[in-house]
């Protein structure tokens, strides 16, 4: 059974948008929800997002295949207005674009903003409001021929930064251990993985503060017999991350869970570990032992 470190991670407050996206085709679904949420940029000051869930037919306000997708800004003073922009960003380049796609709220939320702002007013003033399935809508007339999204989109206060880092034997195992663990962090509803398999944890402190957060330089396999403050065991050859965003501290904890289990027992994975930076990132400390 793998090693599992006494150590946490550290988790913090983040403000997220939780929505469908339904379209004609498994093409055009996937093309939007991975468009919208590519690029995770919170450690920029901007949004990350991930796709919770696939759905199908039965599952969708429209009838058609479909998924639910989160968008999630840092927590602060000035979180809703981000979280307003950085939707009408997403929505408007990453889903609008794509043919036949239509976007609904997927968040039960007395907080809702209204997005005709952001994305409405994409139809230069030919945009209407009409009652589309029993939601109101801004149908905006675009070229092929009509883009719908529901008016008010909620949003909520959630968990974001939780993370394991699985430290293996090779590349290979590194993928096989980090999809395992994927699959079974899609099991836990109301979950994103805003990097799915990361290579590159960060760390806080930099040499170079202009391009953002740098290398965390003490779990890199390649320095490990170049640098004295190396804390890779031996044997260690990669070491992949997987962030958890969440709509609650339990859900997140819950995914972690899922994701140690599936893999404890896979030969070539040495230890589970966490990335924390001594209680400096996030209020939120879960113990990976705890869960396990």
């Amino acid at each position: 059974m793998v090693e599992i470190e006494d150590t946490y991670c550290e988790a913090f407050d983040g403000l997220y948008a939780r929505i469908f996206i339904t379209a004609k085709n498994e093409e055009l679904l996937r093309k939007a929800a991975c468009g919208a949420t590519a690029l995770p940029s919170t450690v920029f000051g901007k949004s990350e997002g991930g796709v919770e869930k696939w759905l199908s037919e039965g599952e969708t306000p429209d009838g058609r295949r479909g998924a639910i997708i989160q968008i999630w800004v840092n927590y602060g003073k000035r979180a809703k207005a981000l979280l307003e922009d950085e939707l009408g960003w997403r929505i408007r380049q990453g889903i609008l674009v794509v043919p036949t796609t239509v976007v609904f709220n997927a968040l039960d939320s007395d907080e809702k903003i209204d997005m005709m702002a952001k994305v409405g007013h994409c139809g230069d003033g030919y945009e209407y409001v009409e009652e589309y399935l029993g939601r109101e809508v801004i149908n905006i007339p675009i070229m092929m021929p009509d883009f719908r999204i529901e008016r008010y989109l909620g949003y909520k206060r959630g968990i974001a930064g939780g993370n394991i880092w699985l430290m293996c034997t090779n590349e290979d195992m590194a993928l096989e251990a980090g999809e395992r663990a994927l699959k079974a962090i899609s099991k836990v509803e109301g979950v994103i993985t805003p990097f799915d398999v990361c290579s590159a944890g960060s760390k806080p402190e930099t040499k170079y503060p202009e391009i953002g957060p740098t290398t965390n330089h003490p779990y890199c396999p390649s320095l490990r017999d170049k640098i004295k403050e190396s804390k890779v065991p031996e044997g260690v050859k990669t070491i992949p991350e997987i962030v958890i965003n969440g709509i609650s501290l339990d859900a997140v904890k819950e995914a972690m869970r899922n994701a140690i289990l599936s893999i404890k027992d896979l030969e070539g994975v040495v230890k589970v570990s966490a990335g924390n930076y001594g209680g400096k990132l996030g209020k939120y400390h879960i113990y990976l032992r705890e869960l396990v």
